[in-house]
Order: C-alpha cells, then sequence, then structure tokens
C-alpha cells in the first residue's frame, strides 16, 4: 500500500506528519524507529531546503511484504544530504547520522530544486528474529522494497548509512 501527504513548511507540521505515519502504521513492530526517522527528515527538510522558507514538503509511506519505506520530499537545498561527524558540544548534525544507524537503508535523489530522502525499515531490526538472541545480518538479508519515486538519476543508497557522494 502506499500513501502521500503534503504538508505546509512550518515546524509545527513535524508533529502532523509523525501522526500521518502513526495513523497508517499503528501496529508496525519497529514503528518508534520510522517516527524518529521521519521526524528527523522532515527537521532536515524543513532547515536545509526552500521547504522550510515558506514551501512545503510532502511525506510518502509504502509497506509491503513486511517492509515499509517512508520518503520525505522537499524543494530542494544547495547541500546534498550526508552523515556528518558533529563535534561532542554541537547541537545539530547529528539527524542523518541517527537515521542510518536506525533504518536498514536509506538514499536520496534529486537536486537544488527538489530532494526526495528515502528509508527503509524492514519487519524486524537488523540482526534480530523474534523470540531469539540477535544475530549477525548477512548482506543478502537487505529489503527489497523499491524507492517510492520514479528517478532520472540513480539513487544514493547507503545501507550502512555512513558512505555518502555521488554513484
Amino acid at each position: 500500500m502506499y500513501w502521500r501527504r503534503t504538508f505546509p513548511g512550518r515546524r509545527d507540521q513535524a508533529h502532523a506528519a509523525r501522526e500521518f505515519v502513526t495513523a497508517l502504521l499503528p501496529d508496525r513492530s519497529r514503528l518508534d524507529e520510522v517516527l524518529l526517522a521521519v521526524g528527523e527528515l522532515v527537521a532536515n527538510a524543513l532547515r536545509h531546503s526552500a521547504s522550510g522558507q515558506g514551501g512545503s514538503f510532502a511525506v510518502g509511506v509504502r509497506h509491503a511484504a513486511g517492509c515499509t519505506a517512508v520518503s520525505v520530499a522537499d524543494e530542494g537545498g544547495r547541500a546534498e544530504p550526508v552523515v556528518t561527524d558533529a563535534d561532542d558540544l554541537a547541537e545539530s548534525g547529528r539527524g542523518l547520522r541517527t537515521v542510518s544507524l536506525l533504518a536498514d537503508s536509506w538514499g536520496w535523489h534529486g537536486d537544488d530544486t527538489g530532494r526526495t530522502v528515502t528509508v527503509i525499515f524492514a519487519a524486524e531490526a537488523p540482526g534480530t528474529t523474534p523470540g531469539s538472541e540477535p544475530a549477525s545480518a548477512d548482506e543478502d538479508d537487505e529489503p527489497t522494497l523499491p524507492l517510492i519515486a520514479t528517478v532520472d538519476e540513480p539513487a544514493r543508497v547507503h545501507a550502512d548509512g555512513l558512505t555518502a557522494g555521488k554513484p
């Protein structure tokens, strides 16, 4: 199933976006992780793109075959989304690192006129099986849910969330 909603580019809409996702996925086993990622992606869209300067952003949710993909599309900005190493005393700069550690994979596509960041969550957290101790994850355990949008350029997919740059 796929849902998409557009929100005004205001800070108070981060809460509305999380409520939207909660309403769609009330029984999702990793809902807290999904909601934290949504909050971080919306905050980034508002802070680093034209969406937060009187524009708007959209949240897309796709759930199929036990996987959930959530995308936040903004109105573009000057910098590409990258995981950074924030200083211990920095008040910001940890959003995508947090997302990369929570999600099974993430990626983005777009340019300075519009960008979409997508996170993918498998049914269970990587390396876990219900009722058992965590196990090591194989590279073949990657979720197969496709990115939500069709793109004209390759998506930058970060399975470990720690690499950045163009393919």
